[in-house]
Parts: structure tokens; C-alpha cells; sequence
């Protein structure tokens, strides 16, 4: 989910997560906990981004920001974007989080990137593995293999011939028809 302006993904966001809030304040159980899931994704997204050397701590910064949230949440004034409040909490965590860790020696990235956290989530790449699973699952071996070791998993022709029983011309070629077809049944060809 890129940044854009007004009616693009960034306020289709915020209208989700204010709805969600503002259900869960109201005492809807379910609503609250789809909020709390949904915004662990893009703080997941936005930390690990910020955190590159650290990704173990990662999920215990989520925690705390989730938390502070939670605590927070009577500080939340509606009528404003909730996006800018948790943004706020989030560079507050993190920052305290980098000046903890600073004479390790940490990259203190820029904190004032306004809204980025809410840019991407982690459900989107798990998505898209998920699509070109159920693509590559409509090729036969003979394609599906190859573009498998090859392309995602980086083996050399030579290895994937080993591995797959294939001669490696026939594994170039299942590369290039198998991408071929994919790109047909994207396209909606097939």
C-alpha cells in the first residue's frame, strides 16, 4: 500500500482503522481486536524498516506501541486522524527504544517521515506470496519446478537439473514457458 493523497489507500486506511477504533470503543469486542490486528501490521511494517539490524526486536517494540495505544486510547481526541496519533506514539516508542540502544551503535533513522508507518503492511507480501503460489500451482512440473529453484530460490540451471532429474536445456526452457504462461494468466489469457 503506497502513500497517496486524498481517496487513495492512505485515507482508505484511515477510515478502516478510525471505524475499527471507534467500534472498540464503543465496546465492540471483535471490532477492537481487528483493529489492534490490522495496525500490528503496519507497525510490524514500519519497524522493521527502521530496526534492519535489530529484527528480533521487532515484535516487542509492537507490543509496546500496541500497548501504549491501548493505554492511550482515552487520549485520542475523534475528529482527528487516528493515522497521526499512532504515528505519534509509534516515533515516541522508537525513539525512546534507539536512545536505550544508542551506544551500540545503532542508525538512528529519520523519525519524521510523516505517515509512513501506515505505507505498507506485512499482510501485502504474504499476499502476494500467496498469489504466486496458487499461480505457479496451475503450471506443470516441468515449468512450476524451475521457475521454483531457479527464480525464488536461486539455484543455478546446473543445480536445478541435478535436483529436478531435468536436463538443464530443459530446465531453461520450462523457465521460459512457465514465465510465459504466467505472464498469459495474469494478463487473463488462460
Amino acid at each position: 500500500m503506497e502513500r497517496t493523497t486524498k481517496g487513495g489507500p492512505q485515507q482508505s486506511v484511515e477510515a478502516r482503522l478510525q471505524a475499527l477504533f471507534a467500534a472498540g470503543l464503543s465496546g465492540d469486542a471483535a471490532a477492537y481486536h481487528a483493529f489492534l490486528d490490522q495496525l500490528s501490521s503496519h507497525l510490524r511494517a514500519f519497524l522493521r524498516k527502521r530496526l534492519y539490524r535489530l529484527q528480533d526486536e521487532v515484535e516487542d517494540l509492537v507490543q509496546e506501541v500496541l500497548i501504549a495505544v491501548h493505554n492511550g486510547r482515552h487520549t485520542y481526541r475523534p475528529g482527528e486522524p487516528l493515522t497521526a496519533w499512532v504515528h505519534a506514539i509509534a516515533r515516541y516508542k522508537l525513539a525512546d527504544f534507539l536512545r536505550g540502544h544508542s551506544r551500540h551503535g545503532l542508525l538512528n533513522d529519520p523519525l519524521d517521515e510523516q505517515m509512513d508507518i501506515f505505507a505498507s503492511s506485512d499482510t501485502e507480501a504474504a499476499e502476494a506470496r500467496r498469489d504466486v503460489g496458487k499461480l505457479l500451482e496451475q503450471l506443470p512440473d516441468r515449468q512450476r519446478l524451475p521457475i521454483v529453484h531457479v527464480k525464488l530460490q536461486g539455484l543455478s540451471v546446473a543445480e536445478t537439473a541435478q535436483l529436478t532429474g531435468l536436463s538443464e536445456s530443459a530446465v531453461k526452457v520450462g523457465v521460459h514457458r512457465g514465465l510465459k504462461a504466467l505472464a498469459a494468466r495474469i494478463r487473463g489469457k488462460l
